[in-house]
């Protein structure tokens, strides 16, 4: 029986949300959730390097096979985009340079996976993921639950043909982005 370990990340630099689940064939087994806060601290590269840590920390410690991460949105303020886009490529940094797969999805992609309505709320995605997992209680900030949310989504796309980027690691994603690099 084949058995692998996913780690979902929901980048951020107030708070960083995360989640594990084992794969067990094909039944998911919950691990772990919990979060990174970050909004004590003022300095942005502060925040990247502490999220770049505690990815790598999570590495070390669970050993994931593959890692799925919540792809920013387009809003409307520029600003915010750049630093959750930074939170993102700091967490994906991590995971690259651990050779550990990274697939990113939309937060469409990942609320349809789990409760099939991609407008759901943080909320109903919670409850869905409380009921599928077992739960016993869910934490206050829901962003937690939004990292457990694309490791759970990851396992319910495994095997079909990707929507979101896969990355194998740095050569991967340079050739995959020739056009972005100088």
């Amino acid at each position: 029986m084949t058995e692998r370990i996913i780690l979902g990340i929901d980048p951020g630099t107030t708070i960083m949300g995360f989640g594990l689940i084992k794969v067990v064939g094909k039944r998911m087994e919950f691990i772990q959730l919990n979060e990174l806060k970050l909004n004590k601290y003022s300095d942005h590269y502060v925040k990247l390097r502490l999220i770049f840590e505690r990815t790598i920390e999570l590495i070390e410690s669970y050993h994931p096979d593959e890692i799925a991460i919540e792809a920013p949105f387009f809003g409307k303020n520029v600003q915010s985009m750049l630093k959750l886009g930074r939170a993102q490529g700091v967490a994906m940094a991590a995971g690259l340079s651990r050779q550990v797969p990274i697939t990113e999805y939309s937060p469409k992609k990942i609320k349809m996976a789990i409760t099939g309505n991609g407008n759901a709320s943080k909320e109903q995605v919670a409850k869905m993921l409380q009921q599928t997992l077992g739960l016993k209680e869910l934490p206050k900030n829901l962003d937690s639950t939004d990292g457990l949310a694309a490791a759970v989504c990851h396992f319910y796309n495994s095997g079909k043909p990707q929507g979101g980027k896969s990355y194998s690691g740095w050569s991967a994603f340079v050739k995959q982005n020739e056009g972005r690099i100088k």
